[in-house]
């Protein structure tokens, strides 16, 4: 065991967060035709990992993975709601490591639920968890250059751009160059 790990809260076995006019809550077995719509959009399918077409089969397997994720404390998956019932998005907190002090935020949002604000709202509730509960002292989001309406996100939640030179990756086939943000504890 790491020291890191002692003084890292795992992450809880469930979790709901609240504030801004949101409830962030757990995936269940029922949202998975609303996680079908919310991901097969060709949006999400360019700027994120998410496989695409995304039917039922797809949102099965995508709740299966995040529930293992979360049994080896690597992250937090909640469904995006302003009711608690109807999921119009997701927000993420990934750790880097198990019990590691170093985690980054994603997010995404249904194409019909989108110019509300809900992603930078969903992702300061999640900023304030990590900061406040998960007691991580910075928190990072990874944003290609020209994804306008992430930068957009990343300001209106607090984040601020880094000196960090880009990180390059590549996903699906796609040369992805990533600016980092960041969000520190005060």
């Amino acid at each position: 065991m790491n020291s890191d790990r002692r003084t890292r809260p795992a992450f809880p076995a469930e979790l709901r967060l609240t504030g801004l006019g949101l409830v962030l809550r757990e995936w269940t077995d029922d949202d998975l035709a609303a996680l079908a719509e919310l991901f097969d959009d060709p949006e999400v399918a360019y700027r994120t990992p998410i496989v695409s077409p995304f039917d039922l089969a797809a949102a099965r397997d995508y709740l299966r993975k995040a529930r293992w994720s979360r049994a080896e404390d690597l992250r937090v998956q909640l469904a995006i709601t302003t009711d608690g019932h109807q999921p119009k998005g997701e927000v993420l907190l990934i750790r880097s490591s198990v019990g590691g002090d170093l985690a980054s935020i994603g997010y995404s949002v249904g194409a019909a639920h989108r110019g509300r604000h809900l992603a930078a709202r969903a992702v300061q509730v999640m900023t304030e968890y990590a900061h406040w509960v998960a007691a991580l002292p910075q928190v990072l989001l990874e944003i290609e250059p020209d994804n306008a309406p992430s930068i957009a996100v990343a300001r209106a939640a607090g984040f601020h751009l880094t000196e960090a030179p880009p990180t390059v990756a590549e996903q699906k086939g796609r040369r992805l160059t990533l600016l980092t943000w960041a969000h520190d504890a005060c």
